[in-house]
């Protein structure tokens, strides 16, 4: 909503009491040079710096325009855009798609524009979760983007080009912020631990704990620093210089995961995973999911695998498997964590119990060992392209059955390069669906032959 006067002494009140706001708040990136990862969108000359007018010129409208800022929680979406108003002296309005709807938008331009009238300050509306609003809600910023009478920063957690109308989407900038890396984190929580306006060195944060909590933090630096003042305030109340692993359980009721995602904890568990879909013990592979979400895994990395493993140990036995993992992959990108859970368990128990079959898997290991193996003689000439001029000259494409005219839809003609023609790459299972393929492949091969 329009900031007022309780709003006002507010903010007042917290930058003079700054141990009246939570950690997460004060350790708020004051300028773009502190804000925590996302240097993609931070060199010289990026749509961020440009935005600010970084070397342009505080009066420049080059660089002014509306953005749309899309990534998966606490990465720093509303942070960029608070540091966005801060840098270019504007006023700061902050909206939340799931409280607010077009009457207070409204609200927001007309203030905006009495604040450019009245005495020359410009806004930036920050509307966090802009996904939430409805297509005609959406249609009622576009006025105010396209006669800047606004700078709009919309944040969302899902794909903006299924969630945001075209035409906003059109006149916006639209940024990608990629999920913070441990080493992002790490040094944030260091500056939170160090810093006057943190914890100002009341106590310190051995290996032991810091892992844990980065990896309960899962990319999300609101989380760690929440789960960080916690943590102090529980030691510091126990009279502790540091907080210990069994202090930062007890405060955040998380036991520590034995799980190093940069070594080999990282691959026996995903590998463990993939063998107990294989083996088709589902609980198993649940056991396993879960030890890789409770670690902080990145979710696009399980759902890579279990797209490969759809493919891989299933195949035709059940068609479905690969459309379900890709499926499951996709909400994965678009929802995030904590969601992406039920969805990659979705996936996982459909694969796990569906039947088996690594046909596909064989067929073309095989295929591809005897191409390395020199075996990949010349198209046979009745296949040849035969559409440019001359083509018929040097018997391309002559001879060439048009399956579509054949009953059946099965001409009875060679395919294959002389060198393998006759060899059996794809052997189906009888297993599931596969089964039916079986049968199939077996009737072509005879008809292909002429049998």
């Amino acid at each position: 909503m329009e900031p007022d006067l309780f709003t006002a002494a507010a903010e007042d009140r917290q930058e003079k009491d700054p141990s009246s706001s939570p950690l997460a708040v004060r350790m708020r990136p004051r300028t773009l040079d502190e804000v925590v990862g996302q240097q993609h969108l931070l060199k010289p000359g990026s749509p961020l710096r440009r935005l600010v007018g970084d070397g342009q010129g505080s009066g420049n409208r080059a660089g002014a325009s509306s953005v749309i800022l899309w990534g998966p929680p606490g990465i720093g979406k509303t942070t960029l855009a608070y540091v966005v108003s801060k840098a270019t002296d504007k006023r700061f309005v902050e909206l939340s798609a799931i409280t607010a709807g077009v009457k207070e938008v409204r609200a927001v331009i007309d203030g905006a524009r009495r604040a450019v009238g009245g005495y020359g300050k410009e806004t930036v509306l920050f509307l966090d979760e802009i996904h939430r609003f409805s297509k005609a809600q959406q249609d009622s910023l576009l006025p105010a983007v396209e006669n800047r009478w606004v700078t709009l920063i919309a944040a969302t957690t899902e794909n903006p080009y299924f969630s945001v109308i075209s035409p906003l989407l059109s006149r916006s900038l639209l940024l990608t912020l990629e999920p913070l890396t441990d080493e992002d984190l790490s040094g944030l929580l260091a500056r939170a631990l160090a810093e006057e306006r943190g914890l100002g060195g009341a106590v310190s944060l051995p290996a032991d704990a810091e892992e844990h909590l980065l990896r309960i933090a899962g990319g999300d630096a609101r989380r760690a620093l929440t789960a960080l003042e916690a943590a102090a305030g529980a030691a510091i109340s126990k009279g502790e210089a540091e907080i210990t692993l069994q202090t930062l359980e007890e405060t955040v009721d998380r036991a520590a995961v034995k799980y190093d995602r940069d070594g080999d904890q990282h691959y026996d568990v995903a590998s463990a995973l993939i063998k107990s879909i294989r083996g088709s013990d589902v609980d198993a592979a649940l056991h396993y999911l879960a030890r890789m979400i409770e670690a902080g895994e990145d979710p696009r990395f399980i759902a890579r695998r279990l797209m490969i493993s759809a493919s891989e140990d299933i195949g035709l036995a059940d068609p479905t498997a690969l459309p379900t993992a890709v499926a499951a992959a996709q909400a994965v990108a678009m929802i995030g964590f904590p969601e992406a859970a039920l969805t990659l368990s979705h996936a996982t128990i459909t694969l796990a119990l569906a039947p088996k079959s690594n046909a596909a898997t064989t067929a073309i290991a095989a295929a591809r060992a005897d191409v390395r193996g020199g075996l990949a003689g010349p198209v046979p000439a009745h296949l040849r392209d035969g559409h440019y001029k001359g083509a018929a000259k040097l018997g391309h494409a002559q001879g060439y059955v048009y399956p579509h005219d054949v009953p059946g839809g099965i001409a009875a003609q060679q395919y294959a390069p002389d060198e393998i023609h006759g060899r059996r790459y794809y052997e189906p299972t009888r297993y599931g669906a596969e089964a039916r393929y079986a049968d199939v492949v077996e009737n072509v091969r005879k008809r292909l032959s002429g049998e």
